[in-house]
């Protein structure tokens, strides 16, 4: 896997995960799945759909 998610979109899908599992917690409701899909690039530095689509937001 080539790193493909630039530092500042990691911190704010981090941010937003967050909040959307927070809320997913609060409301005892399936949204903290959704928070944790969105957080997944976050820790992996790897978007599968920017790979397909050939998006890179990494400044080298």
């Amino acid at each position: 896997m080539k790193k493909n998610v630039g530092t500042t979109e990691r911190i704010i899908r981090a941010i937003l995960g967050l909040i959307i599992i927070a809320s997913g917690f609060y409301f005892k409701s399936w949204w903290g799945i959704v928070g944790a899909i969105i957080m997944m690039p976050t820790f992996l530095a790897w978007d599968p759909l920017y790979a397909i689509l050939n998006i890179n937001t990494l400044k080298r």
